[in-house]
């Protein structure tokens, strides 16, 4: 199955568990925003993608140097994580066809290896249904009784991780959102939506490393993982140039809706 791939980045947070003084796509790893490095991560391993990054409409901090794909537009995100890449969906709706894949990644995850985004698109590329990055359980898993004790050991056996980049047909995640949206169903992420519709998406085993930061102390673990990387394998740490003029090359539309 061949057709065009379409990256979405949901990156219109506040990151209020950081605690920081401002959204955490803009703190900084090794001197750069962690934005910018999940960008140049997803464009070493996908130089041809055509990028829809969501963004708060009012964000003031985003600087169009830091996107080095050729093609992208800037979509204004949502409330939710659903509702930004809902808006993103509909951005490319004159342009995208129903088979072309679309992985969504999380900004806050900026050591994906280029191993694993290659890994999940090659696994991908005949897959009916999609299927997402994911890690198997390590930890013994506990269940709560809701007031801080324990209730339940789980056997984590079977159980896995949920990561990202998580990757589905333009035409079948289009619907899965919509379809649970408008049944009210909680979407955690692209894959719940589409197990809704009673499909079974892929688990694609990726690394453990891929950290989603959240809280501060992973800000300190995120640059100790991008170094350990860098030192045992540099190609995966490929940095992307941005283009050498601002815009030059770049295809940057605002979200039409707006």
């Amino acid at each position: 199955m061949s057709a065009a791939l379409w990256l979405v980045v949901p990156a219109a947070g506040q990151g209020r568990r950081m605690g920081a003084d401002r959204p955490k796509q803009y703190l900084e790893i090794a001197g750069r925003p962690v934005l910018a490095c999940t960008l140049a991560r997803l464009y070493a391993a996908f130089p041809g993608a055509r990028l829809c990054l969501c963004l708060d409409a009012d964000d003031t901090r985003f600087d169009p140097v830091w996107v080095p794909f050729a093609e992208w537009r800037r979509v204004s995100g949502g409330n939710e994580r659903v509702d930004s890449v809902t808006h993103a969906l509909e951005a490319i709706a004159g342009e995208a066809s129903d088979d072309d894949l679309v992985l969504v990644h999380d900004v806050a995850r900026p050591c994906v290896t280029v191993a694993d985004l290659e890994r999940l698109h090659a696994a991908l590329a005949d897959d009916p249904v999609g299927g997402l990055l994911a890690s198997p359980v390590a930890d013994t898993m506990k269940r709560d009784d809701g007031a801080g004790r324990v209730a339940a050991t789980e056997l984590r056996a079977g159980l896995w991780h949920a990561l990202t980049p998580q990757g589905f047909r333009y035409g079948l995640l289009r619907q899965a959102l919509a379809a649970a949206v408008k049944a009210g169903i909680p979407v955690t992420d692209e894959a719940s939506a589409v197990e809704t519709l009673g499909l079974s998406p892929q688990l694609v085993k990726g690394r453990r490393d891929n950290l989603k930061i959240t809280h501060p102390e992973d800000l300190a673990l995120a640059r100790q993982i991008l170094a350990a990387q860098s030192a045992t394998e540099p190609a995966s740490d490929q940095s992307a140039p941005a283009p050498a003029l601002a815009g030059a090359g770049v295809v940057d539309r605002e979200n039409r809706e707006r």
